[in-house]
């Protein structure tokens, strides 16, 4: 009982502990409401129960916008949809999807009207904001089924990947940073610096920036670090590191520089700077290479584990984390001509090589 107890305190430390360093670095602005939200008085239909089956209420709530975050909530929706059509029920997140801000005021107040109006379920997007549900919801025990928590594991968020515990459990964007580090390193053989740009205050950032660090030194390569936690900072961080002289750059799968992107690869465009990053919205804002899961499919698994859990009556306490295969390299094509990169030995490396062309959003 002690040791439960002992774990349930460190959980709520954790995260009052993240909701005070984000409440320092806030964005303007206090309502935390979606496009959804605020389109839901106009269409009650999804608020009333289908003939033909249950209705079920989910909380969709996604950290921040940016072209990953986007992704995944679309494709939960679009799965929601199409079981509910099979089954016969009705999957209702009109009026309960929501965007954070990076606010940890924001997200506190959304996950007490979640709670307050009764959802099945709750879909945080990205670790701080499953962290807040996951505190919000140990009196209720309402599921929380997460998606793109990079080590959910080292956040506290699960005991284990197998048995996570309690009322949670979700999917995993956990990144494979060698495998994209020796893509880098094919591309570009003789590469002596390396920039690494990232937030330290993302939990998704931490563990591959370390192994981005041993691998570089490993192989004699030398590491130059730059962080920031907003727009400017990362932009700043961006012509620090080409300042620097360095030959390539890799970002992890880290929500602050994807917000940031637009704003930045153009930058690395022009000095001749491939950015590698762990994730194919990347590529889509810009950079020249993203690495890792595909989102559309991570968002895809989360609502069939929430379909399992409210039509079917798994338990997340024994409901395994998914990860998803790390094989996929999207690369942006626009980027590649302006760099002169070849990247045709990619095929050999990767399960698949996507191409894409900037943009702001994944259709």
């Amino acid at each position: 009982m002690k040791e439960e107890e002992s774990k349930k305190m460190k959980k709520r430390i954790l995260a009052m502990v993240l909701g005070c360093a984000m409440a320092a670095t806030v964005l303007a602005g206090c309502g935390g409401q979606s496009t959804d939200q605020k389109e839901a008085g106009k269409n009650t239909s999804a608020t009333e129960e289908a003939a033909d089956g249950k209705v079920y209420k989910v909380g969709i709530v996604q950290y921040v916008d940016d072209a990953s975050l986007n992704q995944i909530v679309k494709a939960v929706k679009e799965e929601l949809d199409a079981k509910g059509k099979e089954l016969g029920v009705t999957f209702d997140y009109d009026g309960h999807t929501y965007n954070g801000q990076a606010d940890a005021t924001v997200m506190n107040q959304i996950a007490s009207d979640l709670i307050n109006d009764g959802v099945d379920a709750i879909v945080p997007v990205a670790t701080p904001v499953a962290m807040v549900m996951q505190a919000a919801t140990e009196e209720t025990q309402t599921p929380v089924v997460f998606s793109a928590v990079s080590d959910p594991v080292i956040t506290g968020l699960v005991d284990s990947m197998e048995k996570p515990g309690s009322n949670i459990t979700g999917t995993s964007d956990m990144l494979d940073t060698e495998a994209i580090l020796d893509l880098m390193l094919a591309a570009q053989p003789d590469i002596k610096k390396v920039g690494l740009l990232y937030d330290k205050g993302q939990d998704a950032s931490t563990q591959p920036i370390a192994d981005a660090k041993k691998y570089l030194e490993a192989k004699g390569i030398e590491c130059v670090e730059k962080t920031g936690t907003t727009n400017d900072e990362i932009s700043l961080g961006a012509d620090a590191l080409i300042a620097a002289g360095c030959e390539a750059v890799f970002t992890p799968t880290d929500n602050t520089v994807m917000t940031a992107e637009l704003a930045i690869f153009e930058k690395f465009q022009d000095a001749k700077v491939p950015q590698y990053c762990g994730a194919d919205s990347f590529a889509l804002n810009g950079a020249f290479c993203g690495y890792g899961v595909n989102y559309e499919e991570l968002g895809k698994a989360t609502a069939d584990m929430v379909v399992d859990i409210l039509v079917n009556g798994a338990d997340p306490a024994t409901t395994p984390v998914q990860t998803m295969n790390n094989g996929i390299a999207t690369i942006n094509t626009d980027t590649a001509a302006k760099l002169g990169l070849d990247y045709s030995m990619f095929a050999d490396m990767c399960e698949q090589v996507k191409e894409t062309t900037t943009a702001q959003e994944f259709k």
